[in-house]
């Protein structure tokens, strides 16, 4: 096996914190695992020990190494923040929604539709375009919210 590019060293707190963290056992698994791996590690592990021992990748115990290398140890506990949009609707303008939902529906028709939401998203000036299928998404989330509001998907 290639020589150890990335050598964890930790000092004495970050030791304690590392253990303390383990010990709790209220963080998440993942987390758990990564502070497994960077003590081992510092102990002066070599990587097929630490995968045997922890039944992990090669590449989660190269990338926890180089992270805390060159991160800090804080940096290699955590997940980067993954990709993907903001919502559209802060969680005011989803309420201002639901409750549009439970309304009488607007003139000329006798329910409200999803497309009808998505409109009225739109008109009240929430976000430049918004789908149907948002609606439907949201709405799925809160079905207390619409037990008797009578909303139609179409």
């Amino acid at each position: 096996m290639p020589a150890i590019k990335y050598r964890v060293t930790l000092m004495e707190e970050e030791v304690e914190m590392l253990e303390a963290l383990l010990r709790k056992g209220k963080s998440a698994a993942r987390k758990q695992t990564r502070a497994r791996i960077l003590l081992k590690a510092a102990a002066g592990c070599k990587d097929a020990i630490i995968m045997e021992a922890l039944a992990v990748s090669a590449g989660m115990v190269y990338k926890t190494r180089q992270k805390c290398v060159e991160d800090g140890v804080e940096a290699a506990l955590h997940d980067r923040p993954r990709p993907g949009s903001a919502p559209k609707l802060t969680d005011k303008q989803c309420a201002q929604m639901i409750a549009t939902a439970c309304t009488p529906a607007p003139a000329g028709h006798d329910h409200w539709t999803l497309r009808l939401l998505a409109d009225k998203v739109v008109q009240l000036g929430y976000a430049d375009s918004f789908s149907h299928e948002t609606v439907r998404r949201l709405l799925k989330k809160h079905p207390e919210a619409l037990a008797g509001a009578g909303v139609v998907h179409s």
